[in-house]
């Protein structure tokens, strides 16, 4: 298999932090604008107590996903250095990178919790699937 086809779902994750980064002051700069919030507002506290949930929510998400997805690129240029990329790592990549694509439409538009947690944990588990077997190879199992 071609190692460097797990670049594929990284740079697609790449692309969805830099539309959610769009996205978040898309949403941020027009309610800063409309508010003529102050210096004192714009402090990072204050200003999480005061946007609305339209403009937080982007803002969480885009925190979020340097969380979780950090460690997906580490392991993804683990596999490629090592060579074991192999179609069960690129499949269990590309679920990451869906579910985390519908975890983020859905946080930064209607915010269904319940909806989000369950794209959240899918996506999770595919990345800790990929880590899990990664590391029993390494260890020789």
């Amino acid at each position: 298999m071609n190692q460097s086809m797990i670049f594929a779902p990284m740079f697609c994750m790449f692309l969805l932090t830099f539309t959610v980064w769009i996205y978040l002051y898309a949403r941020r700069i027009p309610f800063i604008q409309r508010s003529n919030l102050s210096p004192e507002q714009l402090t990072p506290v204050e200003f999480e107590r005061i946007a609305p949930p339209e403009v937080a929510n982007p803002s969480d998400n885009f925190k979020n996903l340097f969380e979780i997805p950090v460690l997906f690129y580490a392991l993804c240029i683990y596999l490629f250095v090592t060579s074991e990329v192999d179609i069960t790592y690129l499949i269990a990549a590309w679920v990451f990178v869906m579910f985390r694509v519908a975890h983020s439409a859905v946080h930064c538009t209607v915010n269904i919790v319940i909806l989000r947690f369950w794209l959240y944990a899918t996506a999770t588990a595919a990345f800790w699937f990929m880590a899990a077997r990664a590391g029993l190879e390494l260890l020789g199992y």
